[in-house]
């Protein structure tokens, strides 16, 4: 059974920084992209960062510049680097990571429960 767990949310001030981890465990044969979506209070869920399983990276323009994605595959786990961080970017941060589980003939997306981030200004 494969999961996938973040951490790291918090309260922070507006100009601080966050780190999110997010980590997949159980019984995976292939990892392929690695996502961070984010959703606030009455908006609909937007995609904040991805990373291939080749380490090419893709950010939603909001975060362009202060946010840095990154993987360690070995570990199975992804990284959200928040800098500069702002009032609109509180929100809910889920992680979705594309696993192929030992078994399986095919990838699916497996979601985390979500990491609360508060930015205060």
């Amino acid at each position: 059974q494969v999961q996938v767990v973040e951490s790291g949310g918090g309260l922070v001030q507006a100009g601080g920084s966050l780190r999110l981890s997010c980590a997949a465990s159980g019984s995976i044969f292939y990892i392929n992209d690695m996502d961070w979506y984010r959703q606030a209070p009455g908006k609909e869920r937007e995609l904040v960062a991805t990373i291939s399983s080749g380490g090419i990276t893709h950010y939603a323009e909001s975060v362009e510049g202060r946010f840095t994605i990154s993987r360690d595959n070995a570990k199975n786990t992804v990284y959200l680097q928040m800098n500069s961080l702002k009032p609109e970017d509180t929100a809910v941060y889920f992680c979705s990571q594309s696993i192929r589980p030992e078994g399986w003939i095919s990838e699916s997306q497996f979601w985390g429960q979500g990491t609360q981030v508060t930015v205060s200004s």
